[in-house]
Order: structure tokens, then C-alpha cells, then sequence
């Protein structure tokens, strides 16, 4: 579902299935580009992993924290990723972006992803960042350290329907060399923010 009453302005959509290096990328782009991007960050009903902060990481909220702000309006787009998590885009984290004369750099799931393009059109860059293979994906995901085995093997089966939805997308790169996609997210970004 995808609820959106904000003025629309630029805005960058990095998608990937869980553990293609979609984050890494993301905060790689934000390191090189601070004066024109910032992050949106999302809100999650999902327990934060490792060392994220909430407020920096993800708004980390309560199911019902997360369905009374279905009930105000407060999101732009959100989903039910995996039973019972939620992940959302806020209106108020664009809006106060986007008073600053900043471009909006969404870190977002998929399906995410392809709402917000829907919503966004031409202003928003959508791009896609597949792992070198599901096998590389799984191996990722296992040294990360972060998740259940049950977790990871649920992650894994949405990667590989995932995938196939890459072709929605304005660009797909693939994230098997790490420098490599850097300097492709990169260059894309840059001829996205001079049209």
C-alpha cells in the first residue's frame, strides 16, 4: 500500500534483495555526495541488528506504534515485508529533506521500491543492486551474523523472486566487486542530478 500527499521533488531508490550490499552502496554515495543527498530513514517494527540506532538506522517502532501511523497518514509508502514486519517511508523524513534543498536516498526493500517509482515518476532514479548470485547472497547473509538460520533461509527465498522484478528498474548493477559498484552507483547518480 502507498499513500503519498507530499510535493515531489528529486529522489534516489536503492533496492536490493536482503544482503546484496544495498547499505554499504547507499552509505559509499552519501559519503561522496554530503552536500546534496541525505538519507530517509525508514521506520521498522523489525528488532534492530548489531550496533543500529534508532533514529540513525531505522525508527524502530511497536506494531502498534507502526499501524497508528497507518492510521494518521503518516507514510508516504509502507509494507509488510515479512509476517508481521513492517517497513515504511514517513512523509515528515522527505518533507524536512526536502526543505533543505537536499535529494532524498531511499534504502528500501523491493516491492519499496518499485511504489515509491510509481509514486515519484521521473523526478525519482531507481536502481537496483543484485548480488553476483543467490549462492554469493546466502554467503553473505550466513557472515554477516545478524540473523536465524530460519531467517536467513526465509531471506533467500525472497531474494530469488526478487530478482526477478530487477527489470523494473531505471538501472541495475551488480554488486560482485565492491569498488566497482561504488563508482556505478556513483556516475549514475551524478548525470541523474545534473538533467
Amino acid at each position: 500500500m502507498y499513500l503519498c500527499r507530499v510535493n515531489v521533488k528529486k529522489s534516489i531508490i536503492v533496492s536490493a534483495p536482503s544482503g546484496a550490499g544495498k547499505t554499504t552502496l547507499v552509505r559509499h554515495l552519501l559519503a561522496v555526495m554530503p552536500e546534496k543527498l541525505q538519507f530517509s530513514i525508514s521506520a521498522t517494527t523489525r528488532n534492530p541488528r548489531g550496533n543500529e540506532q534508532n533514529g540513525i538506522d531505522y525508527f524502530f517502532l511497536s506494531t502498534a506504534e507502526f499501524k497508528a501511523k497507518i492510521k494518521q497518514n503518516a507514510f508516504v509508502e509502507y509494507e509488510e515485508v515479512y509476517a508481521s514486519c513492517f517497513y515504511g517511508t514517513l512523509k515528515s523524513q522527505l518533507e524536512d529533506i526536502w526543505a533543505l534543498d537536499k535529494i532524498v536516498v531511499f534504502d528500501v526493500d523491493v516491492k519499496g521500491g518499485m511504489h515509491l517509482k510509481s509514486i515519484f515518476k521521473t523526478q525519482a532514479l531507481s536502481i537496483f543492486i543484485a548480488p553476483p548470485s543467490i549462492e554469493e547472497l546466502e554467503k553473505r547473509l550466513v557472515s554477516r551474523q545478524t540473523d536465524s538460520l530460519q531467517s536467513i533461509t526465509a531471506r533467500v527465498s525472497k531474494a530469488r523472486h526478487e530478482m526477478a522484478f530487477a527489470k523494473n528498474f531505471d538501472i541495475q548493477i551488480t554488486n560482485d566487486e565492491l569498488q566497482l559498484a561504488c563508482t556505478q552507483l556513483t556516475d549514475c547518480v551524478q548525470q541523474f542530478i545534473m538533467l
